[in-house]
Parts: structure tokens; sequence; C-alpha cells
């Protein structure tokens, strides 16, 4: 069922016929064999055998492991150094044997026959130009075509900046929608349709038409002047920038302007109308992806509410390398496409036309219209006029020109072609169009939408006519866009003229006029005077010619309309009845009511109701009970609390496992809070601890246990002093020779004290050391420059003793203090210190003087240093730490039960309050539950750890404190008091009729990254889960830009939970009371008081600044320049939105914009008041904070928008341009080739640990091992050449020793002889120092590795590594992190993840490179983080949460964070890009409301189960606040109903039947789960799985078409449609999925007729909600057609067909012919439904057997899955299937996942073990899941 067919039924039109013979032109069978690996190279690619290659043995052997591991390492060099010599070819034309027919690029193009040709110049096709000039093509067509096959179909609008756009390429816009059947005023519906979706989603963009391309659209007249009309339109009706002035893409003023706007895309067609055309966009695109900017394809987009989806191509290295080789045959090519010369033009034939003369004659009848109409008009009355009397004269003169040339000669028999038109029938026609555009003028789209549809179409003699009057029309429109001086109305641009009605005025006059007085139709008096006038101006404008008057409107009888065509389109094909089938359910009547009782019900004796489907014939014919509850996954669980009843094998694994955890979780807490809270037993009663802290007397008891602590202090101060007094002298010597290294141990010593005043007395030393110092440095140096670094440590150590330590400060200490301020010559700051005014008259003073003000140093130098503002109060709840204000709050919120959502950035410490809830669970019962809810499974582990090492607690038998639920693994899911989930599994258990007893223990749900919400995979999930929760809640995330909405909506969510609890503990059951008398304990837990207030908490500041680095590579060496955050912004952002609020600089930033604000602008009168030493809130302060430095930043900010206020921006410009650093492009194979030198020049200037991230898993390895082997060749070319002999000999003497020892038997050693004894001891001895030796050879010089050896002992390291002792590259792996590398991505086994997550976070690995995987709130902590590759998913969300690792609190002053080679204005953009906001989504799918059905069902509890189904079907984010969203999803929700009822899943009552379970089971995969069933009830799978005779094993053959199968249903994703263009040999892939066995797709035809009916009743029924007024607007221009001055016409009134039903369709489309009727076929709805409704029809549960673009040319479905099955080679699916690795391993892990879990349901339904089916799943589902083992 073909998915773009509709009534633009254009497989027929002639574009789409053009496009069929261009495609085939391509494609010959010339198939050969062909290496095709078209994968970016960089530095080096893992081969097959390196990647499909494992470790085997698991030898405790060390020696052997290590041969191993040089031996592989050894080969991979060498494979490196043979990369290096191949070059990268941008060329494909080796790469793939493709076969390519010769193009006649000048062909000459026909449309309709022979009688309107134009024919364009045609070139000597076998003139070496023009072979050399083709031969080209084909490569720039090849090129193209690898480029986007390779395209990846993304969500478009990601990284949000206001004043950013995209570019549209105007002519690829024209493309998308240009039809012949689609009529004049649909056509601009439909653009800007298109345009407003993005309008709407908050995108801006621009619209680009290239003046060369106009001349390709002159064998299209029709098109030609479209496109005329479309710019001027957009140009003059809607707030569009369109551009024109650009000849083509390859002039400089393009280039210019891409440079200086540089758009985030551009969208173009790949195709387009003549393969010149073609052509002509293939250098559009090669010529934007050289420049860095990603292509859009126009073809195969696709939007919901929220999002547009479209194909992406991001501009990569070897697009700008095809580009330098090929520059000037790219432009000799374009040259040639664009090249104008005059085409000649034939009407009939014989006659001539002259483009030139038509110019002329417009020209000259522009400037007597003038004269005629001297005040202007409407643009349809003055075009319609033009077009007339141009289109006449010129017919005229071209007749008469012909008469007199045929005249001379002797006639040829003229049957070939069609005899012209006279002078007098043309005249005709021009009079039907004059009346045509009266009736536009006056009458209203209402109106005009009931007219009657027409089959009827021009004859061959009238068309060239028609189209000879199109050109005059665009020729008019071009004439008049340049007279300014005459006033238009260009409003009704989109309405020059309406084809259908002027055939049916031609069918009038033709057909019905003439039969007699009854069809005599008068034209009403207003029409027939507007008519008079237009035809008496086209008379006018004539001058001498003349052409008749104005009635009777035809005078000849010739006909103009086919005959045997001429009928009127049936429309009176039968809509079936609307009628529903009554379904009597509380849920339903609650919710849908107030719908229900306005829709019309079905009788019960009506067919539809009798003939519903009933499941039993297929149960009883299998032994199926389709009806049979599933379990449920948390039912399959196993429960690890009562472990003792195991065996001992499965014990041993749960307590390696808790093991590991506490280990993974100590890694954890180590490196980031100090909070250990360990709870021994906290099963005691909580109220209990409250009351004593509210006591107000002390007991005895008490008292003494004061004393004892006040003696402890004590003891404690001495030994601290003590402590302190022997480290006095050596750390002072340290920080005298050695400032930096000193310090740093000064500073952990610090850490380690309690005692405030001993702290004190080493500050102060530290103070006098660090003085003395810079003393010593200021006498080196004399007059030379200082270096001012020593002189910060001073001031910073001045600042924490005036900030921290102001009680313990005495008169002398501030004495001392003054003293050292005035030697740092910092006199205003002693005086306000001391108080004292005056000078100092000491000498020596300016020797040791900064020669910088005080307060510019403070920000400049001390920068980070600055304190910050932080409490000094304690809170009782907290140890270890000081908590801020809004983690105060938190803590309120917990302590009082509310909600809260927490928005702060990343690493400041918002989970903090997750703990302390967990905490507070714990310590109040055994019963309740805390349920902790992570986006990722690598987040999962990490909760879990976390919770492993800081609580444990003793519980009764079967509880455990923490289980965890995800897809892939779940254990004591029911029996934890803490459980970590992913979404989707929390869902499983909140809609599971089965657990409602649970959900009621849950006391607190945590949901860390809440911003998920407005993802674009399982946001509902999201959604679903805060609506269903009944308990309070945290939402945690650092990037939510609007907060205060999110808060409102979850507000009001409590506030119905809040009132349908009252409901329900009103009516409450005696079930639920016995269940309270079990549990006494859980009714202490309810009696705590509820809360329903949710609290937003906000916090905006991070600890750390982040400072921005660009990097690029010049030559061989590394440009690193700062990246000042206002260096992003443009004056235009500025002007328009101001500075964003998160755009934050660091006080060396500011002091670095006030400076570079004096430069530019010298006059600058408030440059005094902002100097920072005049500033108010630094003038002589001595201690500058962090804050004070906000302020100032805010000041300057204010300051530079006021610049553009005063009228400066010109120095604005020159402002931001002076900041803006200068990168220099390179190439990306310099630029990983350079990738380890990179990672060093960051080891020297001391900025590792960092985290680089890279989103191509392949080069995440690659660029990992790069850095390894730079490594590996640097001790190479360091060590001695002998080395290697030299271990070589060493092995081989300690591999005989071995062996000789291996003689002695350990046991009988007391039986030894005395000389056997000695020759023992020797060999041991001689064993030991050849090991010495050994290991001193292996041990890796500091030089040569990145690892921390002080980090982490031998011991820990050896306990990690043994995790990875089976995994494929154990070995690999072992050896990079001990040179401190590692790699992290979602394609690895958790083990070796985990691995290098632990030893990043303990310090010992410094260099990890990573996918996005470690986005995601995953605990890294780094000083800096590098974006090493850009990417269409580095987007502003990714952004902010990947810096946002740069700089913990408590271990970096400072984050930064590095652009490697990443385009300049993509850096730009990420800076000041804002987060989206969170919008919802359609909320409800069918499958979803099957489930609610089943949950209200069948829960227990009934009155909880509605509750729960009602506020998810009632308060959906989308429909919060908008009345009309929320009544269209209660009509969705009622036809869900109905197609349950149909389909047989639900009965009349809304109980579910037949194989609801399994539907829902697979509920995530609508609409495939409803084909799978009707597969499965149809019998069609028992059909197809038949054993081998005798055996219950079945044959590839079938498995594979199971497969198949399967990958239809499951494994969908959508190639473009490009992709098919070249036949092309693959290696090992097919690549393309085949189609569906016949009989397997008559079935989903047959599925999709139903679910098109029903979708088709449902969009008819909501049609009434729509809001008309809107719908006779069109969308972006908001034209309005309700014309207001319509007094009715007798023939307009005849020519309307009011038996047409059009309720749902849109005014607009109803033009083009569509009809209600059209709504039964899906692939028109998005075109034709009205658009006020919001609908479209992707919330239609259709599964497409075939996809069309916009150009009806098929999208095909990648067969990655059917391929994988087949080859097993994961390699394959990137070098052939254009998938990347890590997305082709997620896509086969989730579909071996899916076809487990289809086998596991089917078992529980059959009764049979042995049935067919079942075992072909379970086989299969074994197979599948063993091949993907494999590769991992």
């Amino acid at each position: 069922m073909p998915e773009s067919r509709s009534v633009m039924d254009s497989a027929e039109g002639h574009f789409k016929k053009v496009i069929h013979n261009d495609a085939n032109e391509n494609a010959s069978n010339d198939d050969k064999d062909s290496e095709c690996s078209d994968s970016e190279k960089i530095g080096f690619i893992p081969t097959k055998e390196d990647k499909e290659h494992g470790s085997t043995s698991d030898s405790d052997e060390e020696d052997e492991t290590s041969d191993k591991a040089e031996a592989a390492v050894a080969q991979m060099l060498k494979e490196e150094e043979n990369r290096e010599k191949e070059a990268e070819d941008p060329d494909y034309i080796n790469a793939y044997s493709i076969s390519t027919t010769e193009e006649v690029t000048q062909q000459a193009s026909q449309t309709e026959g022979e009688d309107f040709r134009v024919l364009q110049h045609e070139r000597d096709s076998q003139s070496p130009e023009t072979r050399k000039h083709l031969e080209f093509l084909k490569k720039l067509r090849l090129h193209i075509w690898a480029s986007l096959s390779r395209a990846q179909h993304v969500s478009l609008l990601k990284d949000f900046v206001e004043s950013e756009f995209f570019v549209i390429d105007g002519d690829s816009l024209l493309l998308m929608f240009l039809d012949e059947e689609t009529q004049y005023l649909n056509f601009f519906y439909q653009i800007e349709c298109f345009l407003q979706d993005f309008t709407e989603k908050g995108a801006k963009y621009v619209i680009a038409f290239f003046k060369d391309a106009e001349q390709m659209y002159f064998p299209y007249p029709r098109f030609l002047f479209l496109r005329t009309a479309l710019i001027e339109h957009l140009r003059h009706n809607t707030s569009t920038t369109v551009h024109t002035e650009f000849s083509n893409c390859l002039s400089s003023k393009w280039e210019i302007f891409l440079k200086k706007s540089y758009p985030y895309f551009i969208i173009v067609s790949d195709v387009g109308l003549t393969s010149l055309q073609t052509d002509y966009l293939s250098i559009l695109i090669a010529h934007s992806l050289s420049k860095k900017i990603n292509v859009v394809l126009a073809s195969g987009q696709e939007y919901d509410i929220l999002r547009v989806y479209g194909y992406h191509v991001q501009s990569v290295y070897k697009h700008r390398l095809f580009f330098q080789k090929y520059e000037r045959d790219l432009r000799c090519a374009c040259e040639n496409l664009v090249r104008y010369k005059e085409p000649f033009m034939h009407l009939y034939e014989h006659l001539k036309l002259s483009l030139k003369s038509i110019q002329k004659e417009v020209c000259q009848t522009v400037c007597l219209l003038k004269q005629l109409w001297p005040e202007g008009s409407d643009i349809r009355r003055v075009v319609c006029v033009l077009a007339c009397a141009v289109g006449l004269k010129i017919y005229s003169n071209m007749l008469e020109n012909a008469n007199t040339s045929m005249g001379a000669k002797t006639k040829k028999s003229s049957r070939g072609r069609s005899k012209p038109l006279s002078l007098e029938e043309a005249a005709d026609l021009c009079r039907m169009q004059c009346l045509t555009v009266t009736f536009l003028l006056h009458m209203p789209l209402s109106q005009r939408a009931q007219i009657r549809i027409m089959k009827s179409c021009w004859t061959k003699q009238v068309l060239p006519l028609i189209k000879m009057q199109q050109l005059c029309m665009h020729f008019a429109l071009t004439q008049l866009n340049d007279t300014n001086d005459w006033k238009l109305d260009l409003t009704y641009l989109p309405d020059l003229n309406d084809d259908s009605l002027l055939i049916n005025l031609a069918h009038y006059y033709e057909v019905e006029y003439t039969e007699g007085l009854e069809f005599k139709k008068e034209l009403g008096k207003e029409v027939e005077n507007e008519y008079q006038c237009l035809w008496d101006t086209v008379t006018k404008l004539a001058v001498k010619y003349s052409f008749g008057d104005a009635f009777p409107i035809r005078k000849t009888s010739q006909l103009f309309l086919e005959q045997e065509q001429t009928s009127f389109r049936d429309c009176e094909e039968e809509i079936p009845n609307i009628g529903l089938i009554s379904v009597k359910s509380d849920l339903v009547e609650d919710y849908a009511g107030d719908v229900l009782k306005d829709l019309p019900v079905l009788e019960s004796n009506d067919p539809a109701v009798t003939s519903l489907i009933k499941y039993k014939e297929f149960d009883e014919l299998r032994h199926w009970h389709s009806g049979r509850p599933l379990t449920e996954e948390y039912e399959r669980v196993r429960c690890d609390a009562d472990a003792k009843s195991k065996d001992p094998k499965e014990r041993r694994q749960i307590q390696k496992l808790q093991t590991f955890r506490h280990f993974y979780g100590s890694t954890l807490e180590d490196s980031t809070s100090k909070l250990i809270v360990h709870q021994e037993d906290v099963s005691g009663n909580a109220n209990a601890a409250v009351k004593k802290t509210q006591k107000k007397h002390k007991s005895k008891a008490e008292t003494i246990a004061e004393e004892n602590n006040k003696r402890l202090k004590i003891k404690e101060e001495k030994k601290e002093q003590e402590q302190w007094k022997a480290l006095c002298i050596p750390t002072e010597k340290e920080i005298k020779a050695n400032l930096t290294v000193g310090i740093n141990k000064l500073e952990k010593f610090l850490k380690t004290l309690k005692c405030k005043s001993v702290k004190f007395s080493v500050e102060m030393t530290g103070l006098s050391a660090c003085l003395e110092v810079w003393k010593e440095h200021c006498r080196e140096q004399g007059n030379k420059s200082k270096d001012l670094s020593k002189a910060v440590q001073v001031m910073r150590r001045i600042h924490i003793l005036l900030e921290k330590y102001q009680d313990l400060l005495e008169k002398r200490h501030l004495q001392k203090l003054t003293r050292y301020l005035r030697l740092l010559g910092f006199e205003n700051l002693a005086c306000s210190l001391s108080g004292q005014t005056g000078e100092s008259n000491d000498q020596n003073i300016s020797n040791y003087a900064i020669e910088v003000g005080p307060a510019r140093f403070q920000l400049q130098y001390m920068d980070y240093y600055l304190l910050r503002e932080e409490r000094n109060d304690p809170d009782p709840r907290v140890q270890h730490f000081i908590p801020d204000t809004w983690q105060r709050e938190l803590l309120d919120a917990v302590d009082n039960n509310e909600s809260a959502v927490i928005v702060a950035p990343t690493s400041s410490g918002k989970t903090y309050a997750s703990y302390y809830c967990m905490e507070k669970v714990l310590k109040t019962s055994n019963e309740g539950v805390v349920v902790y809810v992570a986006p990722t499974k690598a987040l999962v582990n990490q909760v879990v750890g976390t919770i492993y090492s800081r609580f444990t607690k003793k519980l009764p038998d079967g509880l455990v404190v923490c289980g965890v639920f995800t897809r892939d693994y779940r254990n004591d899911v029911m029996n934890s008091q803490i459980l970590v989930t992913v979404p989707q599994c929390l869902e499983i258990l909140m809609l599971s009729p089965r657990c409602q007893k649970w959900t009621k223990r849950i006391q607190y749900v945590i949901f860390d990254e809440v911003h998920c919400l407005g993802g674009e995979i399982g946001a509902d999930v999201w959604e679903h889960l805060l609506v269903t929760i009944r308990c309070p809640f945290l939402a945690l995330s650092a990037t939510v830009s609007n907060p205060e909405h999110l808060t409102e909506w979850l507000q009001s969510v409590k506030r119905y939970w809040q009132h349908a609890e009252n409901t329900i503990e009103g009516s409450s059951t005696n079930s639920e009371k016995n269940f309270t008398r079990k549990c006494k304990v859980k009714s202490k837990v309810q009696e705590q008081k509820k809360s329903y207030r949710v609290r937003l908490v906000l916090y905006e500041e991070r600890y750390n600044d982040l400072e921005k680095y660009v990097c690029s590579l010049k030559g061989s060496d590394f440009i690193i320049e700062h990246c000042h955050p206002c260096a992003a912004l443009t004056v235009n952002h500025i002007e328009n939105y101001g500075i964003p609020s998160d755009l934050s600089l660091s006080p060396r930033e500011s002091i670095q914009l006030y400076d570079t604000m004096v430069k530019v602008w010298q006059e600058w009168p408030r440059a005094q008041e902002l100097d920072p030493e005049e500033f108010v809130s630094f003038k002589n302060k001595v201690v500058i904070k962090k804050a004070d430095a906000r302020k100032y930043e805010q000041e300057l900010k204010k300051e530079l928008s006021k610049w553009i206020v005063l009228g400066q921006r010109q120095k604005v410009n020159e402002l931001l341009e002076h900041l803006k650093p200068k990168p220099v492009d390179c190439s990306e194979q310099e630029k990983w080739k350079h990738f380890a030198s990179f990672v060093d020049k960051l080891h020297e200037m001391d900025k590792l640990p960092a985290i680089f991230f890279i989103f191509n898993v392949d080069s995440v390895e690659c660029a990992a091992r790069n850095v390894f082997l730079n490594l590996l060749k640097r001790q190479k070319s360091e060590q001695y050449p002998n080395t290697e002999r030299e271990k070589e000999r060493l092995r081989d003497e300690l591999r005989k020793v071995k062996k000789m020892l291996i003689k002695f038997d350990p046991q009988d050693t007391k039986k030894l002889s005395p000389s056997k004894t000695e020759n023992m001891v020797l060999l041991l001895t001689t064993k030991q120092q050849l090991e010495k030796r050994l290991k001193r050879l292996t041990a890796i010089p500091s030089a040569c590795t990145y690892a921390d050896p002080k980090a982490v002992d031998e011991d820990t390291l050896r306990k990690i590594f043994y995790r990875l002792r089976f995994e494929r590259r154990g070995y690999l792996q072992q050896m990079m992190a001990l040179r401190g590398i590692g790699y992290h991505h979602g394609s690895m086994a958790a083990k070796e993840r985990q691995v290098v997550e632990m030893l990043f976070r303990l310090g010992y690995i410094k260099v990890v490179t990573a996918t996005s995987t470690l986005a995601l709130g995953i605990n890294m902590p780094c000083k800096s983080v590098v974006f090493a590759e850009d990417s269409v998913f580095l987007d502003a969300l990714n952004y902010r949460q990947m810096s946002g690792r740069a700089g913990r609190r408590g271990q970096d002053m400072i984050g930064n964070v590095f652009f490697y080679d990443i385009p300049l204005p993509k850096v730009e953009r990420l800076i000041k890009s804002n987060v989206p906001q969170l919008k919802g989504q359609f909320p409800l799918t069918v499958s979803l409301i099957l489930r609610l059905m089943l949950l209200a069902v069948r829960a227990d509890d009934k009155a909880d189960a509605r509750a729960k189904a009602l506020s998810v079907l009632k308060h959906s984010l989308m429909s919060f606040r908008k009345e009309r969203y929320a009544e269209i999803l209660k009509i969705y929700f009622v036809f869900s109903l109905q197609f349950l009822i149909k389909e047989g899943y639900l009965d009349q009552e809304g109980n579910p039947i037949g194989f609801a379970g399994l539907v829902t089971h697979l509920y995530y995969y609508e609409p495939s789960n409803f084909v799978l069933v009707s597969f499965l009830v149809k019998g069609l799978f028992h059909k197809l799985c038949q054993p081998i005779k005798g055996s219950t094993v079945f044959s590839e053959d079938v498995l594979e078409k199971l497969v198949l199968i399967l990958a239809n249903l499951f494994g969908r994703k959508y190639l473009p449609a490009c992709s098919m263009k070249y036949k092309r040999t693959f290696c090992q892939s097919k690549v393309f999925l085949e189609d569906l066995p016949e009989d397997f797709a008559d079935a989903v035809n047959e599925y999709n007729t139903k679910v098109e009916e029903n979708f088709a009743h449902f969009l008819l029924t909501t049609a009434k909600l729509a809001d008309m007024e809107q719908e006779y607007r069109l969308p972006l221009s908001k034209t309005d057609f309700t014309s207001k001055n319509w007094h009715g016409s007798e023939l307009a009134s005849y020519l309307m067909d009011d038996t047409k039903s059009v309720s749902a369709i849109s005014p607009f489309a109803c033009l083009s012919g569509v009809v209600d009727n059209d709504l039964f076929h899906g692939e028109i709805i998005n075109k034709a439904v009205l658009r006020s409704l919001g609908i479209n029809v992707t919330n239609c549960p259709l599964l497409y057997l075939n996809k069309y673009d916009n150009q009806g040319r098929r999208r095909p479905l990648n067969a990655y899955a059917l391929d994988f099955y087949k080859h097993g080679s994961l390699i394959a699916l990137t070098t052939d299937n254009w998938l990347n690795e890590g997305d082709a391993y997620y896509a086969l892990k989730d579909f071996s996942l899916l076809i487990k879990s289809i086998g596991t349901s089917l078992s529980e339904l059959c009764d049979d073990p042995n049935d067919n089916v079942l075992l072909a799943f379970q086989q299969l589902g074994e197979i599948y899941e063993e091949k993907l083992k494999c590769v991992i």
C-alpha cells in the first residue's frame, strides 16, 4: 500500500515521469566486483581480524599473556604504518562497481507532445570537452550518491539558538510540491504548511532562489510561473527572508553569505525536473558540504507535534577534499549547466515564439495599464488583464507571420499536428479566464471548496495557448516587481488563477449552456460588472487589435475539452456508518462520557457488531490460550535475598556481585562527596529519634556524653598540633623549593585536619613561606617582568585567613597582613584593613610591589581562586560538608514529604538530596520503598554502587536494601527497599494490575535527568510515570529551560491525586484494611503527613567556571586560543534577544572584555566608572569574592547591550571581532594523525585528566589506540636497541628455571637430599632475580605513560583487571590502561566500561575517549573536556551535559573545554544556544490505551487502577492548559477503543480478550505488535514454520524467512530514496530489505485497510473541533479567504456540488478535488486534513509496506537485521549498510531481545511445548543471540 500516491497521484504526474526516466537512465546492470570501504579513515581502522579476535586462554602465566599482548601491539604498529601509506581517495568511482550510462545533458525536453516545444541548444556530444564534462558529472553523481546514502534520519531542530537559521533552497522547496494535479492555491497552501511547521517549532530559516536556476523551467511554463509567484508571495506577504540576489551556488556573493552567516544546514532536493537540474542540485550539495555546511535532504522529511525529522548529511573533510580536487571541473560544469541562450519555442510546431517579444510586449502593456488604472489595483486583476492582452497580441502576430510565410510556400500536409486555434477561439479562452478571475475576486473559499470535481482535460489545441499565457504571467510578475511607483495589492498572489474553476466554466459553456434555457444561468450584477470591466481593459490594452465584446462569452463553438473524458468525478461512494460500537465501562464513561453522548451508536444487530472477531477457533485449533495473562518481566526475576536456600554456585555468584558493587561504589564515593551515611541498623522506630531532638532538658547521660566529646576534641587538637610541629619546617622548605608542589601538599594536609586553631597556624606559616618565595623571585628578576602566579599564592592565603579565620585573627596578625599588603604594593588595601590612611615610609616596598592595581590583580590573576559565597553554619542533617541554601531547601522538601523539581548545573551536588531521601525511608521502616529512575543502564549501575557503599541495614529474611530492574538484567525487584531502574521498566510495574500492593509501598520516586521528558525516544514513558505515582517525587536536571511550566503541570497532577485519594479513602475497601493489618509498620509509614506541594528549586551558579579553548592544527603545531564567550555573539543576537542568561564569564574574561571595550571605543563615557579599580563593588576591597566579580560581569554585559541602543553597532561589531579566535582549517586525516600529539600537548599543559568526546564508535577506539601507539613508539625510540633481545633472553631463562622447578614436588621437600634442596633454593633465587630484572626492563618509563601509579595500589589494580580476563579485547584494554588510556562507548561489555570508569575516577587513567554515553550523569570528574569531532548529535543539550563533566567541585578550581578542530561557527552556536523547552508530545497510542484498560479491569484495587488510568489520560503535558487538545485526545481514545473492539482485543464491556496480553507486552513496537498477532491468528506462522521432516529443527530457509518477516515488522530503518539510484556490488550484505512474502503482505494490507477506515472515522468525527476561521487562512501569511462582499451568483451556485462531502478536508485541498472519502487512504491525510486539528498520520498505527518520498520514489528499508543473520559481521554493516558500528550494535541487540521476548510470551500462551511456531522462535532467538555474542 503505497504511502505517497495521494490525489496528486503523481507517479503518473509529469514530475514523477521525468524522475523515473532519470533513475532508469542511471542504472544499468554492469555489476563488477569491487572493494567497498568508504568508511572515513582516521589515524587507523581496526581490521576485521582485529575486531573479531578474542583472547582465548585464561592462563595464569603472565609471561604468556604479555607475549600475546606484545605480538598484538606489534601487529597494530605494522598495520598503522601501512595505513599511513594509503592516501584517502575522495573519488568513489574506484570504490564501487557502479553502472552508469551516458546521459544527454542537453536534451530536448518535450512536454505534452509536439504542440509546445522548447529546444535547449545542443552541443557536439563527441567533442573532447563535452566528453570530459560528462565524465566529471559521472564522478560528481557518485560522490553525491555515496554521501547521501550515509545520511542519518534525525531530528533537525536540536540545538536551539534564537538568532540562527538554516537555508532552504527555493527550487528544492518548489520541487517538493510541484505536481500537474495540484491546484494553484492549494500548492501555496502546502508550501505554507511546510514552512509554518518549522516556524511553529521555533525554527528560523531563509529561502534562497538562485537566478540561474530560472531558465531550467522554460520547458514547464506552469512551474516557471509558480516559481515567480512564490518568490513574490513569500517576499511581500510573509516575514520570511527571501534571497534572489545570488546568481548560483558558486558565485562569490553566495560564498560570502555562507561564511558570514554559517547556517545550521541547507535543505536541498537531490533530484530535479530534468537530469540537467539534478546535476545542478548536485553541485549545490557538493559545494555546501565543502564549505562545512551540513545538508538535509528535501525528500523523506516527516514531522510530529514537536519535531521535524529528515535525512541529515554531516560535512566531513572528504567533501572539502573532493571540492578542492575538482574545483575547476565543478565551475566548468556549473557554467555549462546555467549558460544562458534563449531557447527556441514552438507552438503547434510551426509557430515560433520569442521570449524577448513577450518581455517587450509586457513592458509596453504595463505602461499602458498604469495610465488606465493610475490608482493601482489587485494583483489578480492586473495579471489577468496583462496575460490576456499580451497573450492575444502575440498570438495574433504569430498567426499573421505564419500565414504570410505559409502563403509563400505551398502548404504541407498538416495531418501530423493539431490545427492552431483561431484568434476568435483564443479570445473565447481569454474571456473565460477573465470570468474565472472575477469569481476569484468575489467568491469566498467556503463556496469554492464545493466546486464540482471535473475529470476533463484540455484538448491538444488549447494546451499550447494556456502554456503561452503562463509564460506571459511569469513575465508580467517579473515586470511588476520592478515597478515600485504603482500601488498594487499583492495580498492574493497565491490565488492568481484556478484551473478547476476554468475547466468548470469551459464545460458549462461548451456542454450545458447550449442545451436550453434552463441551463442559462445569471452571472449576478456584481460579477457581470467586474467581468465587463476586466474585458474592457483587455480590449483597451490591445490597442489596434479587436477581440470582440465581453458578451457573449463564447463566440465560437470550438471544443476546448477532450470529449471522451468530460465527466464529473463520482463522489457517490458511500462513507460507511460512523456509528460506534457501544462500550459499557466506567473508565470510558468517566473520561470520555461528555464526548460520547454526542456521537451516534450502532444498534446491537448492526453487521459491524455481530461480526466482531472471536479468537475461539484459533485457540481450539492450536491448543493456545490467547487470553491467558502473561507474566510480567519483574515476575521472572531471581530474588537474592534468600540466598541461603540457593545452591552454592548461585550463592557464590551473588556474593561476588555484591562484593564488586561495594568496590565499585567505593571508587564513586571517594572521588565525589565526603558524605558516607553508614547505617548499621536503622530498623528501630524513627519517630523516637525525632522526639529526642525536641527535648529541652538534658539528661545526666547526655551531659556526660558532652563532656567526653570535649575531652576528645582537646586530645585531638593536641595530636594535630604535634603533627604540625613535625611537618612545619619541611613544609616551609618544600614551598620554597617548589611553590606549586609545596602548596598542594599544604592543602592536602589541611584537609586532614579538624581543629580550626591548628588550621589557622598552618595557613599563617603558609603565608609567610609564600611571601618569602615572592620576595626571592623579585630579587632574582630585578627589573625584569615577574611571574605573578607566585604573588597570587600570597594573596590567596590572605583571602582565606580574612574570610575563614576572622574570629582567630588578633591585632598582631592583622598588622602582619597589612604589612604584607603594603609589601605587595596594595597601599589602599592595607589602609582599609588597618583602618588608617596615609603613606608608609618603608623604601623597600617598591622592590616587591606588583605593578597592577589590586582589583585588576585579583580579577585577572587570581581569577578562579576568588572565594565563593559559602555558608559557615553547619546543618545537623549533613555530616562532612556545609550545604548551600538551595541544598537545605531540598532537604526541607524531603523532611516535609514534598515533591521538588531541581534544576542546578552539573556537579553542583543535586544528587545529595536523593541519597538523603533514601536514608530517610530506610530509617523509617522496613516496608517503604524508594525508586530511583535513571535514563541509562550505565547510570543505574553507578547509583547501585553508591547505594552499596553508603547503606547497610539488617533486614528481615527475604528483604534486601537494593534491587535492580533493567531490560536485560534484574534482581530483587519486589523485595528491595531501594529499587534502581530505567523508565520503561518502572512503567511496566506501575501499569501492571498484579503489582498494586507494591506500588502503594513506594514512599518516594527520584527522577534523575528529568529533561529526558523532552527526548525523542521514550519521552512519553517519563510523562506516564510522573502522572501515575501517588507518592512525592524529586525530579533532577541540569538542562531544563522552562522549569516553571514543568512545575505548574506537575502541581496540577498532584492536585488531581489529592482529590482522587480523598475519594478513594472515602470508599476504602476491606481488602486494603486487611493488608494494612498484616504489615503494621506500613501503617506507621502511612501516618506521615501527606503533602501535595511541588517545590521548584533553581540554582544557576556553577561552582567552577568553564574556560573554552579553540584548538587547530597548523603544520605539526597546535594553536590553542582562548575562546571568550562573548565572541559567540553577534550584534543582531544581542539586539533581538539580549545576552543569553547562562553565558557566564570568568573574572579574567570580564577584565578581558573591559580592556577590549576601552580599546575599541576610546571616548567611552563609562570607561572610568567601570575601571576595575574604581568599580563600586571592588574599591578598596581586600577580599573580592566571586559574587562581586559576577556583579561586575553583569554591569559590563548591560553596558554592551546599551552600546547598541546608543547607536554604536559598528563598535560592538569591532569588539566581538576582536575577541574571536582565528582557528585554521585542517584535514580530517591530519587531525587524527596528530591526535596523539594533541593529547601530549594537554599533558604538558597539565590539563589531564580529560574526556575526549567523539561521536563515532570506531573513531573512539581508534583515537585511544592512536594515543597508545604513540606512547609505545616513543618508548621504542628511547630504549636501548638491544632491550628487546635482552627481554627475550631473560624470558627464555625464566622459562627453563620454571621447568626445572616443576620437577621438585613441593609435597616432599622434606625427603629431598641436601644437595637437591640447595639446588632448589638456588633455582628459586635465580627465578626471583630474573623476574626482578625482567620487571625492570618491562616497566613503563614515566615519560611513556599518562597513568598515575600512585593513585592505585597494585592489589587494587590486579583486582580491577581481573574483571577483564574473559573479555574479547581485555588484554588490549589492560595494556592501554597501564599507560593511562581508556575508551568508553555503548557497544562495550559492561565490565569493560566499569573498569575504565573506576580507574578514571581513582585518578589512574588520565585519557578517556568516549561517545555521548558519558554525557548523562555518569560520575567521571575530569579537569578538561575535549570535543574532538563534530556531529549532528553535538547539540545544545549534549554540549551542556558533556562540558559539565569538566572541573568538578572540590577537585579543580576551574574546568577547561577544548574544541579540537570543530568549525568555529558551530562552537559559537553551542556556547550561546538555549536548551530546548520541554513541551508535551501526543501521549496516547492504541497499545497504551489497551494497557490502561487491562489495568482497570484486572486490578485488585479497582479505584486505584482507575485513578491511575485517568491520570494518564487527563494529564498529558501536551494538553496542559489547552482545552482543544484535551478534547481531541478524548476522541482519539474513543476511536482507539473501537479499533481494539473490532480487532478482538476488548469486548463490549471493555474487558481484555484474545491476544491483548501479547500485544501489550510488545507495546513498544506499535503498530508491528498488532500485525504480528494478525499473522499468528491467520495461521501464517504455522504455515511457514514447518520443521525438517522427522525432527524439531528448522531449515535455514525457514529461519531466514522468519527473520525477513520480523525485520519487516520490527527492524525498520529507512534509507534515503536516492540510495537505490545506482546498482552497487556490496561485499557481504544485501542492504535493501526484500518485501514480505505475498501471503504476509496481503495480511498487512488487510490490517491497514481496517486501520485507515477507523482513523478516517476519527478524523471525520473530530472535524467539528476545528477552528474554521483559521482553516480559511493560509497558515504562514495568514491571508484570509472568507470573502466579505459576496452577494451570490446563480452560475457560481450551479457550478458547485452540494452533495460533495468535505467536512474534514481543508478547504484549500478541496480545490484539488480531495473529498472526505480520500481520508480512507492514509498517505493523503497530512496534506488534506483540517490543519487546526493538530493531528497527523504519525498518530495512526499504519504499517507501510512501502514508503515513498515527495517525488514518489520508494524509500527502501535497511536489511541490517537479516544481513547480520546471514553473515554475522558487524563490520559488513558499517561498510555495506551505511550504519556506524555503535548504532548497528544497539539495533541488533534490540532485535535479539525482541525475538526472545516474543518466544517467552508465546511459550506462556501455548500449552503444547512442541508447537512449531514456538520452537521456531526459540531456536531463532538462541541462534541470533549466539551470533551477537560472537561480535561483542
